[in-house]
Formats: C-alpha cells, sequence, structure tokens
C-alpha cells in the first residue's frame, strides 16, 4: 500500500489518509439526500437520482485515488445541479432525459480540452499572485458554506434601502442583508459547541482533530434531538429497480436523438452545454490550485508542466482527466455534473496527501447505499465547524500577495472575495480574471497577459451574457 499510494514520499501514513477519508466523507455526505430531492423536481425518479448520485461519487472518487493519487473527492456538484434543474430544464424547457445528454457531452468535451492540455495551460497561465488569491478565497468560500451550514447567519430584509417610483413614490425594497442569527435554538449551540471543540484540538494539535470533533459533536446531538435517524423516501431494492429509468436515458429517443431534431434549438442547446461546461472546468481548476499549492499536493507535478512533461506523467493531468470522465460517468447512470469537491479540503486539512484518502471516502459512498439514514442522521451543526476550521488555515494563501501593490492587490481582491459573496468558485476566478486584464491594459501592460488568459476572460463574459440571454 506504500509503495502504490506513496505515502512516505508524501509525509503521511495510513491511519491519517483514513482518517482523512472519513473526514471528507462525512463533510460531503449532504450529497445524497440533498441531489436526489433537487432533481427528482424534474420528474426523475427519487430513488434512481439516489443511487446514480452514489455510484458516480464511487467511480469518480475510486478514479480520483487510483489513477490520480490525490485526496480528492467527487460527486454531483451543487449550484450545477441546481443549473440543471431550474435554469435547463424549467426555464429553458429542456426535459431531464435531454438534460442528461448534455452533462454528458460536457464530460467528453471536458476530457477532450484536458487531453490537449488546455486545462493544464489555464493553470499555467495564471499568475501567481491570482492562483493565492483563489486559495485564500476558497478558503473564504469554505468558512462561509461552514457559517451557513452551521445556521450561524440569517438573511433579513434591509430597512435602510428604498426606491423612488416614478410617481414619486418612496417604497422601502424587499432586499436582505446578513445577520448573526439568535442564539437560542439547540442547532446553533451545538454548532458553537463543535468550532469550539475542533479549534482546541487543532490549537493542542491533536491528530485527527477535525473527525474527533465531528464524531463527538454528533454524539452530543443525540440528548439535543439533533443527531436523529434520517429516512430515504425508498428502499434500496425499489431504487434499484427504478435505476434503468435514468441508467443511458442520455443515448435514448428521448435524451441525445431528440437534442439536435430541432435545429432551430441548436445555438441554445450548444450555450447550454458551453455554460455547463465553462462553470464545471473553473470549480475543478480554483479546488486544485486553492488546495493543492499550499500542501504541496500538486507542487512537483506543477514543475514537471512547465517542463513541459507529455501524456499523463503528472498527477494534475490525471486528477483533470479523472474529474471530466466522472462527469459523462455520471451523466449515463442518471445524474447531473459530477465535480471535485471543495469539501474534500476538510480531509486535505486532516492530513490527507493521496488517493488512498479518496479510496477511504468512495468505500464510504458505496456502504451508505445500505445505511442512507445512518448517514443523514449527522447534522450539519457536526460538519460545518471543520468546514470553517479548514477555511481558516486556508487564509494564509492571502500573506503571499503582495497587497501594497495595488496592480496585484485589485484582481486579488475581487478573485478572493467574490467566490464567498457569489457563492461560486467559477465567478470568483471569472472577477479575478476580468480585472487583472482591466488592470494590465490600463497600465499599458497588456502584453504581460498569457493569451490563455485573455481566451479564459472573453469565455467568462460570454457565459454571463448567455446567462443574460438564458
Amino acid at each position: 500500500m506504500d509503495k502504490f499510494f506513496k505515502l512516505k514520499e508524501n509525509g503521511t501514513n495510513v491511519r491519517t489518509e483514513i482518517v482523512a477519508g472519513i473526514t471528507t466523507f462525512f463533510a460531503m455526505a449532504y450529497i445524497i439526500i440533498v441531489n436526489p430531492n433537487m432533481l427528482a423536481q424534474t420528474g426523475m425518479p427519487w430513488g434512481a437520482v439516489f443511487l446514480a448520485t452514489i455510484i458516480a461519487s464511487v467511480i469518480g472518487t475510486l478514479v480520483m485515488g487510483l489513477f490520480a493519487n490525490v485526496p480528492y473527492a467527487q460527486a454531483p456538484g451543487m449550484g450545477l445541479n441546481a443549473f440543471f434543474v431550474f435554469t435547463v430544464c424549467f426555464g429553458l424547457g429542456f426535459t431531464w432525459q435531454q438534460a442528461l445528454a448534455m452533462v454528458f457531452i460536457c464530460g467528453i468535451v471536458n476530457v477532450i480540452i484536458t487531453v490537449t492540455k488546455v486545462r493544464k495551460l489555464i493553470i499555467k497561465s495564471i499568475p501567481e499572485g491570482l492562483q493565492n488569491a483563489i486559495g485564500g478565497g476558497i478558503g473564504i468560500f469554505i468558512a462561509y458554506i461552514g457559517i451557513k451550514n452551521a445556521g450561524l447567519i440569517q438573511f433579513t430584509s434591509d430597512p435602510g434601502t428604498y426606491t423612488l417610483l416614478d410617481s414619486g413614490t418612496v417604497v422601502a425594497n424587499s432586499s436582505a442583508v446578513p445577520a448573526i442569527v439568535t442564539l437560542n435554538t439547540p442547532a446553533v449551540w451545538l454548532a458553537l459547541i463543535g468550532l469550539v471543540l475542533t479549534l482546541v484540538l487543532l490549537v493542542l494539535k491533536v491528530k485527527g482533530a477535525i473527525l474527533i470533533s465531528i464524531v463527538v459533536t454528533a454524539l452530543l446531538g443525540i440528548p439535543m434531538g439533533l443527531t436523529t435517524m434520517g429516512s430515504t423516501p425508498i428502499s434500496f431494492i425499489d431504487a434499484f429497480q427504478q435505476l434503468p429509468t435514468t441508467f443511458g436515458a442520455a443515448f435514448g429517443s428521448e435524451g441525445m436523438l431528440s437534442l439536435f431534431s430541432d435545429v432551430s434549438k441548436l445555438p441554445l442547446v450548444l450555450m447550454t452545454i458551453f455554460a455547463f461546461s465553462l462553470s464545471d472546468t473553473f470549480d475543478t481548476i480554483g479546488t486544485f490550485i486553492g488546495t493543492g499549492r499550499k500542501t504541496g499536493i500538486f507542487s512537483k507535478e506543477d514543475q514537471e508542466a512547465l517542463e513541459g512533461s507529455n501524456g499523463f506523467k503528472s498527477k494534475m493531468d490525471r486528477a483533470l482527466c479523472a474529474d471530466a470522465v466522472a462527469t459523462s460517468i455520471g451523466a449515463i447512470f442518471g445524474t447531473s455534473n459530477t465535480t471535485t469537491y471543495v469539501e474534500s479540503a476538510a480531509g486535505i486539512g486532516a492530513g490527507g496527501r493521496t488517493g488512498l484518502t479518496s479510496v477511504v471516502t468512495a468505500l464510504l459512498f458505496l456502504v451508505s447505499i445500505f445505511f442512507a439514514p445512518l448517514v443523514s442522521a449527522v447534522p450539519s451543526a457536526a460538519t460545518a465547524p471543520a468546514l470553517i476550521a479548514v477555511g481558516i488555515m486556508m487564509l494564509s494563501a492571502f500573506k503571499e500577495i503582495k497587497w501594497e501593490d495595488i496592480e496585484e492587490a485589485i484582481p486579488a481582491f475581487f478573485a478572493g472575495i467574490f467566490m464567498a459573496l457569489c457563492y461560486s468558485i467559477s465567478y470568483g476566478i471569472a472577477a479575478g480574471f476580468l480585472f487583472y486584464c482591466i488592470v494590465k491594459t490600463v497600465r499599458g501592460k497588456a502584453k504581460e497577459i498569457h493569451p490563455i488568459l485573455w481566451v479564459a476572460t472573453a469565455l467568462f463574459v460570454l457565459n454571463f451574457i448567455v446567462l443574460a440571454i438564458l
């Protein structure tokens, strides 16, 4: 095992990798129930999506662990599944079968741009300052997810904003602003207890601190009535019987065959696939840069990339390929885009450095097919503190940025802050790219901008235009 995963070479051991794998699993296990609930709104059978979610997560994560030997887990992505349901199916009127066909094509497109080194070239073209900003930004994003999952913030109406109507009438806006919640609910108190416990264990440098805090907090939630056995709408047998409904549906008469039957809809189909692919690509790139740079997971491989290695000789090559392949595999079984989860940072924060972490996470996903009620029993108040703690650790990337240099500070600010404010890694990267190009151009340094960065920025602008039209 040490030889296969190169544990000693990566400064880790079996115990640490197992703990990291378990930590990652619990940080993202919510997707097992949330994704079927989301996609079922389109008419897809809940049980089929439940199994497709787990199967896609298992296969994608195993490929990431065994092929790329990196500690990242994959599952159908939040945000991308919402785009699948509310924009593609409800907004644009595509059937869920046609949407799955588009997701499959998106995966193939991502495989092509990975094999042709486009995705790796994009990573190489990003300036060091922006890479550090992306790393720190993901730290803010992860911490924000944790704070939100812990129920520590709420959104209230902003009483200070008003609109003057043409008639001269002044009315209050219904815009919302974030505010701290009233600290009088069991869930909030459990999250706070878990957060303090997590931070204390980390400060004391206790091995397995994050996992220990998750387990202890979940146990404390039992007498508080928060850690309760979840339930799935149907049994495993029923779910298994529903799987043929979605398996291969992307290629049937209602899927791929009907998707391109109407020539007038072809531009809309292509724009939708483009939107899927762009978001998926930059979410993954951002996650790899943000978590891999500080920990050194990809540092050696990035150097190989700069020296022009060909084929899949580096972990970065294989990891990008694994992510792309997982999207198409997920579509075949019947789920929206499978992507690399930013919650993998929880396992990395727990010490995960190799593919063994991913293998452990994949095995737990497999077991969860039969124990979904038990897995869903762990409340978000128990896992949220782990995300907050990991976010804190990732903020150290900001210290590498030359904040006194306004030329570097402006794009770094937008890349880092917009990830949390827009609740999207790819939108944060888009803001960073756009302002980097603006600043460099204004300073007369447009030649310093890598051509690929120009293209990527243009694609982001095009994507915003497409989304505005859609």
